[in-house]
């Protein structure tokens, strides 16, 4: 499954979690690093708008399903992808760096999210070395000198993951430039997910999300934020419908 904007192609390149945890293990091995990006509507809406943006969304190498959305216009289009939202990778991640033996950080969200989070993540999975935890400062720039300095203590420290709770666009174009600057770390970016671990966000509970209602859930829970968000990705929705059956028609 794929979007086109400006030219460019963003593919969902990951359709289920089978095949990304071969591709992360694979790149452990081979002392490789990697970007991973969570798709979801809402990033399709700033990808139409930002190119900066769009530049650093086509550099990830990883690219996985967020939003039921998306795994239903992959449907529709006939190039079936699985449901993988970022707020679900961050365990499996874990242990599959614990099972590699590869070093982890976090980084985004505040101090003490990121102590919970560390904490949560310790206690459930064995043999996790957690090297690292860094909350930037509130006007964090993903170009910036703090940039700068994150990047060269991931390299110093031989981290291998890293998990960025920085909001979209600054994660995936901090992940982006750290491709270059810091080829060996493999990048997720996780949104929300470090602070629904830790406990300093609520989650829809399972069977909200089971109905597929998760963003009627968050959009109850914020509706000053969240609101306005989601109208301007129901209104992108109908284009992206006709663009899936365009692609189900090619065969």
């Amino acid at each position: 499954m794929f979007f086109e904007f400006q030219n460019r192609r963003i593919t969902v390149n990951m359709p289920d979690r089978a095949t990304l945890e071969t591709e992360v293990l694979r790149r452990f091995a081979d002392d490789e690093g990697f970007a991973l990006a969570t798709v979801n509507l809402d990033h399709l809406v700033k990808l139409a708008q930002s190119r900066v943006f769009l530049e650093a969304y086509a550099g990830q190498d990883l690219v996985v399903a967020d939003g039921r959305p998306i795994v239903w216009l992959s449907q529709l289009a006939k190039r079936p992808v699985e449901l993988m939202p970022g707020s679900d990778m961050v365990l499996p991640l874990c242990r599959l760096a614990a099972t590699a033996g590869v070093p982890v950080a976090l980084v985004g969200s505040t101090d003490i999210a990121l102590s919970d989070a560390a904490e949560a993540l310790q206690r459930q999975v064995p043999g996790l070395d957690l090297a690292w935890c860094h909350a930037p400062s509130g006007v964090f720039d993903p170009v910036g000198e703090e940039a700068d300095m994150i990047l060269q203590t991931l390299n110093e420290k031989g981290i291998r993951l890293c998990f960025l709770a920085l909001g979209a666009p600054k994660q995936e174009q901090f992940a982006h430039r750290g491709r270059e600057a810091a080829p060996r770390v493999g990048f997720a970016s996780v949104g929300a997910g470090l602070d629904f671990l830790g406990g300093h966000q609520t989650r829809a509970p399972l069977w909200v999300r089971r109905l597929a209602m998760e963003w009627l859930w968050r959009a109850l829970s914020s509706p000053q934020r969240m609101l306005p968000r989601y109208a301007k990705c129901f209104a992108i929705l109908p284009g992206h419908c006709i663009k899936a059956l365009r692609l189900r028609a090619r065969g």
